[in-house]
């Protein structure tokens, strides 16, 4: 606030739920995003406990209906401050899920039944017979089985990103990318005109970067992020390209999504120290840091930087903490 000298004044605030409808908040200008979150989730009857597996994102509407996701807003950022210097995007304030390991996933929709909009934008991808089973009980309220149903449906929970280009499995194929369940899941569009589905799961992903290229289109600049991700198929390590706007936000549902899967397996490693015999005390705890030896390369992922092309007119990498 005071190295942007903004001025703190009362103002209000929509912010938007996965069903359409909106909550105008009574806000300060200087209101964090942590700040705003809290009081949207509490305004429509969420526990405290439960604000965690939720986070404030920026929304773009598109003239055909479709909605993408343009960030998440950091914890620090002022959401209000944002949305005024962001206006020639015509962005939204929304909540969205942000966790995707859930002690209790009926608590946090409880009393809810704004999944079914997943399904209406086209986000989750329901068999016909699936989709009959939870037009019925949304009619007939059964929320329990609605929501054990619902996840049972493939991309559940996964956020969409926008059709982008990528370089597999040749240069120009365009691609619809679902991150989540520990996968970065790609529907890829082959020059034969056929799809190819193809998941690439984290625990074979070693390092990824973020760049930001100019390029130069009939004379006037272009410029792209891309996300590389350096990945072991069959063996072999390789460097796969994404070439999307949404970069930033796929790069923090990485680290999202293999932070939650260390502190799961970290957990699961003590409770088998807890519950172990004596005798068989030291043979686990060698097995268990064996383990954490093999995924230490999430940790160090970002020293496994590669040069872009030289031919590319490369600005600098862009820190996802920059943003």
């Amino acid at each position: 606030q005071d190295t942007f000298q903004i001025q703190t004044q009362r103002a209000f605030l929509d912010v938007y739920l996965a069903d359409g409808s909106n909550i105008r908040l009574d806000i300060q200008t200087s209101d964090t995003a942590d700040r705003i979150l809290e009081v949207a989730l509490c305004k429509i009857g969420l526990s405290r406990e439960l604000i965690k597996y939720f986070s404030l994102f920026f929304f773009q509407d598109h003239d055909d209906g479709a909605l993408s996701v343009v960030k998440k807003v950091a914890e620090f950022e002022l959401p209000y401050v944002s949305l005024q210097s962001m206006k020639e995007l015509h962005c939204k304030l929304g909540i969205r899920k942000w966790k995707y390991i859930f002690a209790d996933s009926f608590a946090v929709f409880k009393n809810s039944f704004k999944a079914i909009q997943e399904v209406k934008r086209n986000w989750i991808k329901p068999t016909e017979g699936q989709m009959q089973e939870l037009e019925f009980l949304q009619k007939n309220a059964n929320k329990a089985k609605f929501l054990e149903s619902i996840r049972e449906i493939q991309f559940y929970g996964y956020v969409r990103l926008d059709p982008c280009i990528c370089d597999y499995p040749e240069e120009g194929c365009s691609a619809d990318i679902y991150v989540g369940n520990n996968e970065i899941n790609c529907r890829i569009k082959l020059p034969t005109s056929q799809t190819k589905e193809v998941s690439f799961k984290i625990n074979r992903l070693r390092s990824w970067q973020v760049t930001f290229l100019c390029t130069t289109k009939n004379g006037e600049d272009d410029d792209t992020l891309e996300l590389r991700f350096e990945y072991n198929d069959s063996g072999t390590w390789q460097w796969i390209t994404l070439y999307t706007k949404q970069a930033f936000l796929l790069s923090s549902c990485l680290k999202k999504m293999i932070s939650e899967q260390m502190m799961k397996e970290a957990k699961g490693g003590q409770e088998m120290e807890i519950k172990m015999p004596e005798s068989t005390k030291n043979s686990k705890k060698s097995s268990i840091q064996h383990k954490q030896v093999v995924h230490s390369g999430f940790i160090s992922r970002k020293q496994f930087l590669v040069r872009p092309n030289e031919d590319d007119c490369v600005f600098d990498k862009i820190r996802e903490e920059d943003l």
